[in-house]
């Protein structure tokens, strides 16, 4: 695949002018948009400026985090701190963001979601209030693995990073969650199955499919 060099600003600007005439093929209110990929790559910064440069173009948008959704840790570490396949397939409460992120922004849905639901820091839930999507506005969905849930995005944006990159970039107090995503290279094919392919390698050069 031929990717071009391309600088972050350039690619949320490119990216926020695809997004402000997106529409979701299923009759939904409101797009939902995923930013894919490994922590080392930053998935959550991309969705922010691409905020950013919606709020400029007048469209409303709201950026949440796969992380806000984690499990409480007596589950997700009930095999232990370092279990890859733990992390791969029980980390985060996918069933709390069907019901709270992405069954709101159905077709005939309230717009109401939650931002998060627990904080990984305290182990507690985090009681953060309830947003209001308003009509057109647009979810901005980050974080690790999200190809494998069948999310009901309308736009996938894929971050990758080779496998010598995504072992270079992440602590190596990680270093444990590395199967998890050659696993998931293997299983989903994320660069093959996004919408939009970002290659990271370099954190200050990415180049993108366009």
């Amino acid at each position: 695949m031929r990717l071009e060099a391309i600088t972050w600003d350039r690619l949320a600007e490119q990216l926020a002018d695809r997004l402000a005439g997106l529409a979701p093929a299923d009759g939904a209110t409101w797009p939902r948009v995923g930013f894919d990929g490994a922590p080392a790559a930053r998935p959550g910064d991309l969705a922010a400026r691409v905020g950013e440069a919606l709020r400029v173009r007048g469209r409303p948008s709201l950026v949440v985090g796969a992380e806000g959704f984690l499990r409480p840790a007596s589950l997700r570490l009930e095999h232990g701190r370092r279990d890859a396949e733990s992390y791969y397939s029980g980390w985060f409460d996918t069933g709390a963001l069907w019901r709270e992120v992405f069954g709101p922004l159905d077709p005939g849905g309230s717009g109401r979601i939650l931002p998060d639901l627990w904080d990984p820091v305290s182990d507690r839930a985090t009681r953060s209030p309830y947003v209001q999507l308003p009509p057109r506005g647009i979810l901005l969905f980050h974080g690790p693995l999200l190809l494998r849930h069948w999310f009901p995005f309308d736009l996938a944006v894929h971050l990758l990073l080779s496998p010598g990159a995504l072992r270079r970039r992440t602590p190596e107090a990680d270093h444990w969650t590395l199967p998890a995503f050659e696993r998931y290279e293997a299983e989903t094919d994320p660069a093959g199955t996004a919408d939009v392919l970002v290659r990271a390698d370099d954190p200050r050069h990415p180049a993108w499919n366009g």
